[in-house]
Order: C-alpha cells, then structure tokens, then sequence
C-alpha cells in the first residue's frame, strides 16, 4: 500500500469510523507524506504543531475558496463556515477573535464552573429516574448533548425552549467540514446551514429590539454601532460559535465516557480522586480526540519533517494522528491518564487555537466525576454507533444502563470538584 491508497483508506466510511489503523499506514511512510499532487497529510506531533503556528500557512479563505470553487457563495454551509473566524486569514481572524475573546477568559470560564455543576447535576438525576430498573438511556440524548448546548445557549442569549433544535441542524451543517463532500451531502450541510441562519436572523432582531447580557446583543452591536462586523460575518459567526461551542463538547464527553467505561480502573481512581480530572481530560483528548484533523495551505514554499513543501500545497494535518505520535508519547495507543506529558493538539495551536477550548476542558472535568461518583454502577448497554464522520469524532448513540444512584452522602461536592480538591 502506497501512501495515496494509505489516505483513501482514511477516507473510508470504515476508517472514518476508526481511523487509527489507517494513521499508522501513513506514519510509515514519516512525519510528514505526499499523497498527490500538491498534497500532503501530517502525522507528526512535532511536525503538525510547528505547521499550525506557522504564518506563512493559511485557512481556506473565501480569497482561497474563489480559486477552486468559484461558486462557494452558493453554499449557506461552505458561507457560513468561510466567512467566520473559523476559516478567515489575518487581519480579518484577528478582528474578529478579539471581539468575541471576553466572553471566554480564564477568569470567565472559572465563575462558570458552579453552573456547569449544576446543569450536570440535574441531567444525572434525569438519567437515574429515565434509567430506573434497568432501562438503558442513550448518554448522547440525555446528557452529552443538553450539558455543553445548555452552557453555550446561556453565553449566547439563546432561550432554554429552543436548544432541543440544534442537535440535527449542527450535525448537518458540519459534514461541510469533512475533507471529502459528495453533493448529497453538501445538500444536507445546507439545509442545516439555512436552519441555523434563519434561526439567529430572528434572535439577531430581537436583541435589537432588547439587547441583553449575551455575546449575541455584544456582536449585535458590534455591527450596529462599531460597525466591526459586516451583517454576513455576524450571522457567520453566531452559527459557528453555537456550533463549535457545543459540537466539541459532546463529541468530548461522549467519547471520553466510553474509554473510561473500558477502562474501569482508570474510572474509579477518577472516582475516588476527582482532582485528577484535568490530567484525564487531557489524556481523553489525546487518546481519541472530538476533532481529529484540520487543514491548511502553504503561502510559500515551506520545509517541514524533511519535506519541502512548495507554495500552494494543501496539507491534511491530522491532529489523532499527532496526539499518538510514538515520538511523542510512549506507548500511544494505551489509555494513560498518568501521563505527566504536556497537552495533545485535539484544540490546535498557533493563532486558530480553539477559543473554547478552555470551556469544554472545564466541562469534562467537571462532568466525568460527577457522573462516575453519583452512577457508580454505570455500563454499557449494548453496541454504539459511531458517527461516520472524520473531522468531528463521535458517537450518535451510547446506550448504557445507568445502575442504583450513590447515596447522596456518597456524591460530590456541589462545585463538581469533590472534597479536598485545590
């Protein structure tokens, strides 16, 4: 298998599903790979993170997109993604971080952390009595979703009755994202696309008429008054904030509960020690990452890995590829929260490191525990299914049976962090 068959591999609904396999054929051939012409894929931690904080590298951009795809404004998938902080280049991606970078500050993230308990803590008790006598529930439906949904509809202003619509119109919008898109698919990522456009139209023209205390009436008048976003890059970025704020996050703890449920020891000393939690999430992260690759295009000719790669090249970075580079990590393919290893690249790095990486960091940390401590008896309930998706690694079902809840003696502290914990 040569290294172009090596990425069609990848690109399979099988490696889709499970990718792994197909990031060792590649890493065979080195760090970093020609897989056509003009192509590259990056399996290298090292490799991968110097490209992503290289400037001479950049996002496809609507500039980019209007060479290969002169219709792209045709899309509301491929518009709404191309024209917000997602995929804009410098000055525009600046512009546009700073004006959102408040609401997703150290010191922010840390006040949010009593709500995140709470929501948490409400979804269990949900799950308990929906799970009563044996009854397996889908911990996608009931919780990975609704928790990190909740969180990021409160930061954007988006009423309570309103979040079960996002779940299907996201997912949609995102197979814009994968690396290979058949027509069909696009067609799908549209709809989703229009639905979400159409929704924060409406919200974007009540907080004109009331502003609140939420992103949304702050971009509202960062268009209006500052005239700092254009009218497309305001609804472009509202879709993509709700989007990206939520669709990590689930994938996150979806399948970080899965490895934990395979891994019972490693589960209760999380458990029994739910101040470890930041290194487990971390470990998550790397071992099976919610975003598995991005890309970038070279400005200019760039030497990487002992590659020389020419202006214009198109490179597949492939983050779980990276995040279990044996150079890196030793033994990468054992689940090792132990690790004392600085964090994987499942959030990026360089100028698009994830705004909300943070947020959803603070959300397994706090989720895991509470979870694993007031369900002591949680387990599978049969096979889950995977989602055929690269980019956004997840589940689309986890059923599980939820067991007898602890005593309430037995739970956590009401922060989520447990007794003792710094």
């Amino acid at each position: 298998m040569d290294a172009a068959e090596a990425l069609a591999s990848l690109m399979s609904p099988q490696g889709r599903v499970d990718p792994y396999p197909a990031y060792e054929r590649l890493r065979a051939f080195g760090p970093v790979v020609q897989t056509g012409p003009g192509l590259y894929a990056v399996t290298g931690y090292a490799e991968a993170d110097e490209l992503l904080r290289d400037s001479r590298l950049r996002m496809l951009d609507g500039e980019l997109r209007d060479q290969i795809l002169p219709q792209w404004r045709d899309s509301p998938a491929l518009s709404s993604i191309a024209r917000s902080m997602l995929r804009t280049n410098p000055p525009d991606h600046s512009r546009m971080r700073r004006l959102v970078a408040g609401a997703f500050t150290p010191r922010r993230i840390t006040a949010m952390r009593e709500v995140v308990a709470t929501q948490a803590g409400e979804l269990i008790a949900t799950m308990a009595a929906d799970g009563r006598g044996g009854s397996p529930v889908d911990f996608m439906a009931e919780f990975a979703y609704p928790l990190p949904v909740g969180v990021i509809c409160a930061l954007l202003g988006v009423p309570a009755a309103d979040r079960p619509l996002f779940r299907r119109w996201a997912a949609d919008l995102t197979g814009a994202l994968e690396p290979e898109i058949t027509p069909a698919e696009l067609a799908v990522a549209d709809a989703g696309a229009t639905e979400l456009r159409d929704y924060f139209t409406e919200l974007v023209a009540a907080r004109r008429r009331i502003p609140g205390d939420d992103l949304t009436s702050a971009l509202v008048q960062a268009h209006d008054a500052e005239e700092r976003l254009s009218a497309e890059e305001l609804l472009a970025n509202l879709v993509i904030l709700l989007v990206a704020g939520f669709e990590t996050t689930t994938n996150l703890l979806g399948n970080g509960l899965a490895v934990l449920l395979a891994h019972p020891r490693a589960a209760d000393g999380l458990r029994r020690h739910p101040e470890q939690a930041p290194a487990y999430v971390d470990e998550l992260l790397r071992y099976d990452s919610p975003v598995q690759l991005t890309t970038r295009t070279s400005g200019e000719a760039v030497r990487i890995g002992g590659v020389e790669l020419p202006t214009g090249s198109w490179l597949l970075l492939l983050l779980g590829a990276a995040n279990r580079d044996p150079r890196r990590y030793p033994e990468p393919d054992r689940f090792d929260p132990w690790r004392a290893l600085p964090s994987p690249l499942s959030f990026g790095a360089g100028p698009h490191y994830c705004l909300g990486a943070g947020l959803a960091r603070l959300e397994a940390q706090v989720a895991l525990p509470m979870l694993l401590r007031r369900l002591p008896e949680l387990a599978p309930a049969g096979a889950p299914r995977r989602r055929i998706r690269l980019t956004l690694r997840g589940y689309d079902n986890l059923p599980v049976t939820v067991g007898e809840p602890a005593p309430a003696a037995d739970h956590d502290a009401p922060d989520g962090r447990g007794p003792g914990t710094p």
